[in-house]
């Protein structure tokens, strides 16, 4: 069937839907149209047996909805209305959630429904939740709605005769009125609830140091108290900020712009204030440094946790949106150091429940006095992990994708004897949205997993590909079948067995010699220097496309010269 996928942005959710509906021999196109004018220029052009909105922000033109079916994925139960129901949802606490596929009408969110499917909510951010549970429950629904469509003897369920789910109702944009948070009065509770409810997108409006800030994500500090609303500390990039009743991590700021002024960049918070506010933080607020391997009974906050069972290291880090900036990724590689100092003989790799890695941070680049020096400086780095498990030759490592992947992240992973990642992931094994080479020894490790017509047709396409299409094409080598909350369990659980194998110890041997035939033949350093060659060309070319594609990624202004089709040249990777 010919399906047309119309989206506001080429997001998480738009990219697993084109994936898995490709898997299943769909001719599909997926468009971004921000305006119904390009809704219905992609209709006329592409004239779909269907059409599908994973997400859809602007009003489908009724031209297009009287001629051809349009299913609308609607981020809520039966019986919830309006733009902001996720949001609402994880503002107030919802203990579980769902996905509507209903037809587009007039009244949005109003036609007949096509499929449905409920979800957990766990008390996580808006964005993990939309990436993960949510996700898995549109997917469920709209295979559903698509296989019914086919059939061509389904006739969708009219809203009013099926029940809805208690707290959904219409109701309005959440607007930044209701997001305030009175650090006067708002226990921590109340606080992170806001907090995640706005985590990547729109964030939290508020004031910090004399200057306007949208928060992006928090999280809670056990210890730390002080007067509400102060800066206490600094750990990871991160400033912790009294509450009444305890305090809270803030990982990222990004600065009000006036009208006209472009967009500010989603940055660490300690680099955005430092750019900011000439005075420095206040002399009181101290760095609170986390162990270099945290461990995962530690209730402090850090962007890294280590933990082992019997046999298994498990190294896991939570990045904002999974950028890793040059920083980042030094104290990963200190860390990871440190885990293989451990008496372990597996160490997994990743293993947290949403983003592994999307490569470099383009965000705190793009801020930087010298962007070129800075993605210098950033590739370096990422490069650096992904040698260290490489060459990591005393115990085997797994990659534990258990969301989603792109880039040098891909790569990261790829670096790891095994790679498993959980069956709702996407990944983007491909630099070239961005107009990058790439670096992080791709052109030695893709390859030398899916082949090299293969490596060239993933990078070539830049199409995202879904869990057991990359296991089809050996870019991984297990898909684990399980909730978002169950990953790190379960890939422990399945390292701990690994582990225990009796041809654990001869893979390790042969591990070893091939390193060591590898260095003897085609060294690392040589793959190395001939990437970073032409990455530092293009880094260091102002005219390079890199710049503009990085500005309009991290500031959501249009690419220029960027076709329509995401089959060619789409840059949108970030999610809602």
């Amino acid at each position: 069937m010919r399906i047309l996928l119309i989206a506001s942005a080429y997001n998480s959710l738009t990219q697993r839907v084109h994936a898995e509906l490709r898997d299943r021999g769909h001719d599909v196109h997926a468009e971004v149209t921000p305006r119904g004018d390009d809704v219905s220029a992609a209709a006329d052009r592409h004239a779909p047996d269907l059409i599908v909105a994973p997400m859809l922000r602007t009003v489908v033109p009724r031209a297009v909805w009287t001629a051809r079916t349009c299913l609308i994925v609607h981020p809520g139960p039966v019986g919830d209305r309006g733009p902001s129901s996720l949001d609402w949802a994880v503002h107030e606490g919802a203990a579980a959630w769902g996905v509507t596929v209903l037809q587009a009408e007039e009244e949005m969110d109003a036609g007949p429904v096509w499929a449905t499917a409920s979800c957990p909510a766990p008390r996580v951010g808006k964005s993990d939740l939309y990436r993960n549970e949510l996700a898995d429950a549109a997917l469920d629904a709209v295979l559903t709605a698509v296989d019914r469509f086919a059939s061509g003897t389904y006739t969708p369920v009219d809203q009013g005769a099926l029940p809805s789910v208690p707290g959904a109702r219409t109701r309005p944009p959440m607007r930044q009125g209701t997001r305030r948070i009175d650090w006067a009065a708002d226990p921590t509770a109340t606080v992170l609830c806001k907090l995640r409810a706005a985590d990547s997108q729109p964030g939290v409006l508020d004031e910090l140091l004399g200057r306007e800030w949208f928060l992006h994500g928090g999280h809670a500090e056990p210890r730390l108290r002080g007067r509400p609303g102060d800066l206490l500390a600094t750990r990871a990039g991160a400033v912790c900020r009294a509450t009444v009743d305890g305090a809270v991590w803030l990982p990222e700021l990004r600065a009000r712009t006036g009208a006209g002024a472009p967009r500010a960049c989603k940055l660490p918070a300690v680099l955005a204030l430092a750019a900011a506010v000439p005075t420095g933080l206040p002399a009181g607020v101290r760095e609170a440094p986390a162990p270099v391997l945290p461990s995962a009974d530690d209730d402090g906050w850090s962007d890294i946790r280590y933990r082992e069972e019997g046999a298994v290291g498990v190294l896991s880090f939570s990045f904002p949106g999974g950028a890793q900036s040059t920083d980042h990724c030094r104290r990963l590689l200190d860390a990871y150091r440190a885990a293989c100092d451990r008496p372990t003989s597996v160490l997994v790799l990743g293993g947290a429940r949403d983003f592994f890695s999307n490569g470099i941070h383009l965000g705190v680049i793009e801020a930087a006095p010298d962007p070129a020096t800075e993605s210098w400086a950033n590739i370096n780095a990422m490069n650096d992990l992904v040698e260290a498990v490489l060459t990591t030759t005393d115990r085997l490592v797994v990659g534990a994708i258990g969301g989603n992947a792109a880039a040098g992240g891909v790569m990261l992973a790829l670096a790891a004897d095994e790679v498993w990642c959980r069956s709702g992931s996407v990944l983007n094994p491909h630099y070239r949205l961005m107009g990058l080479t790439g670096s992080e020894y791709w052109t030695y490790s893709l390859p030398r997993r899916v082949g090299a017509t293969m490596a060239e047709r993933l990078t070539r396409e830049a199409l995202p590909v879904s869990a057991r299409r990359a296991r089809e094409t050996g870019l991984v080598d297990r898909v684990v079948e399980c909730a978002p909350a169950r990953f790190t369990d379960e890939v422990t659980r399945l390292a701990e067995r690994w582990s225990a194998a009796p041809g654990a110890q001869t893979r390790l041997a042969a591990k070893k010699a091939e390193h060591e035939r590898r260095e003897a033949v085609a060294p690392l350093a040589a793959v190395r220097e001939r990437e970073l060659g032409r990455m530092r060309e293009i880094f260091f070319d102002p005219e390079a496309p890199y710049h503009a594609l990085r500005r309009a990624f991290v500031r959501k202004e249009t690419a220029p010269d960027r076709p329509r089709s995401t089959g060619a040249r789409a840059a949108e990777l970030a999610d809602s």
